[in-house]
């Protein structure tokens, strides 16, 4: 074996390939033990990055005594800010639904709700394969031991028969049924077969990760509070960080992140205002106890409310971590719910169009007629940027989210269209012909300032508000909400 063959971790060969070297990474190779004889086999690592996707460690092994064989895929890039939760509708007798590719990260839950059947995250190993195929392991795997169980418990066997044969007409098509896939690593994901369209078979949400689901990640939630709690001042620096003396100086959450990782909390309240919002400050910054949505740690979020003209009341928050620097900001819109929707559209003829600012909320989605290009409310979550940085967020979002999209499985005119739609997607950034932006909103939480001093004189922006729908009220939980208690309670208070 050559020295440069040799790899003593995984880390190592992570650390040697970073940004375009991975598509050039060599292939590694390492003695290891072999679990069914016990002899030394050979595993083979190779780093390599799915197109428009994620960074991967492709591992095989392989004996050469009893020829046992396997192979397993490992994520080398960092864990996503949240984790996903993939929902793909498969209708009977669709052998191209089934064909879908998936991946399927070490943390990943795969569940059936038709058969009441779940996949839990040890019984699986990272794997790269489809929705067939990791259903046919799945049962291959619960009839490896079925002779065992039908000698020490033939009821438990049989039904486990029965089981197999309705999971196997699954995998081959013959029942329609949902299959989901829940990481909360954000590391899993399912073929777009519609991509860069939306898909109407394939849902997707993202949600924070609990405590417990942090823990199972790997990340010690608690460590930072026990080395506080268990701290004294005769402990060394290193160990303790800031002195007690600093620690009630500065609060935490307001000095930052450790190693000079600062954020929007380091600054006073005159600083943090003039940073984030331009249109006016706030009158006071409150700071609340949370947990920090990377690794579970003690951490403030500063918020303030502010009023944007020609909008409404709005709330910003700030949240950052001393412990791991993660820091992220959100606006989320305030005062009571709209009685109406409202969508916005925006005419982009120049440069000046570009630098308008946008606020996109959670609810809003958001349309390009010319590219037949549609995001469903809830991708990219509620941002604050302008419209050059929308279509670059769409760009960059397209891009992690539908993968595969120049892998050797992909047909040449797929291939085609992914590199027709992203030229496009180009253009409209560099302004060849004018195009139209629409953002749908059913809260009304949605914003495109204007370049004029009145939103009455700006004619490329037109605003339309419109009845929103029971089944937009209902997926707002709007249908669900009873104020009759405290109308009454309200009306007792104006009487006496």
């Amino acid at each position: 074996m050559e020295k440069s063959d040799a790899l003593m971790d995984i880390r190592s060969a992570a650390a040697a390939v970073s940004g375009e070297e991975a598509s050039e990474s060599p292939l590694y190779v390492v003695e290891s033990l072999c679990m069914r004889c016990g002899e030394n086999g050979i595993t083979r690592f190779l780093l390599t990055r799915i197109p428009h996707f994620r960074e991967v460690v492709l591992m095989a092994f392989e004996c050469s005594h009893c020829y046992e064989r396997n192979n397993e895929v490992q994520f080398a890039g960092e864990l996503q800010p949240r984790g996903c939760c993939y929902q793909l509708l498969v209708p009977r007798g669709d052998q191209q639904m089934l064909n879908r590719q998936v991946v399927k990260s070490d943390s990943a839950t795969i569940k059936i709700p038709e058969l009441d059947f779940e996949i839990p995250p040890e019984a699986q190993r990272g794997t790269l394969s489809t929705v067939e195929g990791i259903l046919k392991r799945a049962a291959d795997g619960l009839e490896a031991l079925q002779e065992e169980r039908r000698k020490l418990d033939p009821k438990t066997g049989e039904a486990i028969d029965k089981f197999l044969i309705k999971l196997r007409s699954f995998a081959e098509g013959n029942a329609s049924f949902t299959f989901i896939v829940d990481d909360p690593s954000g590391n899993s994901f399912i073929e777009n077969l519609y991509a860069p369209s939306q898909d109407p078979s394939l849902s997707i949400r993202f949600y924070e990760r609990t405590p417990e689901q942090q823990a199972t990640l790997g990340f010690l939630a608690d460590t930072f509070k026990e080395s506080e709690k268990h701290s004294d001042n005769n402990s060394p620096m290193e160990a303790r960080g800031p002195s007690q003396s600093e620690a009630q100086e500065f609060p935490h959450g307001f000095i930052g992140a450790v190693a000079g990782y600062h954020t929007i909390a380091n600054g006073n309240i005159d600083q943090v205002a003039a940073a984030l919002c331009r249109y006016s400050a706030p009158e006071e910054v409150d700071a609340l106890p949370s947990t920090c949505g990377a690794c579970g740690a003690a951490c403030d979020t500063r918020f303030y409310a502010t009023k944007i003209p020609y909008f409404r009341e709005v709330i910003l928050m700030a949240t950052s971590c001393d412990l791991c620097g993660y820091r992220s900001s959100e606006l989320k819109p305030g005062g009571e719910v709209p009685l109406k929707g409202k969508k916005i559209t925006l005419h982009v003829q120049n440069v000046k169009d570009l630098s308008r600012d946008v606020i996109k909320s959670d609810t809003a989605s958001v349309k390009v007629p010319e590219l037949d290009l549609e995001l469903a409310s809830g991708t990219l979550g509620g941002i604050v940027t302008t419209v050059e940085g929308l279509v670059t967020k769409i760009t960059e979002n397209l891009e992690r989210v539908h993968g595969f999209t120049f892998g050797d499985s992909l047909d040449e005119s797929r291939k085609r269209k992914w590199k027709d739609f992203k030229t496009k997607l180009k253009k409209l950034l560099d302004l060849e012909e004018p195009w139209t932006l629409i953002l749908d909103d059913a809260l009304a939480s949605s914003f495109v300032a204007p370049v004029t001093d009145t939103m009455e004189d700006d004619h490329q922006i037109s605003v339309e508000e419109y009845e929103r729908s029971w089944a937009q009220n209902e997926e707002l939980g709007l249908n669900d909400i009873d104020t009759s208690s405290a109308d009454d309670a309200y009306r007792v208070s104006r009487q006496s």
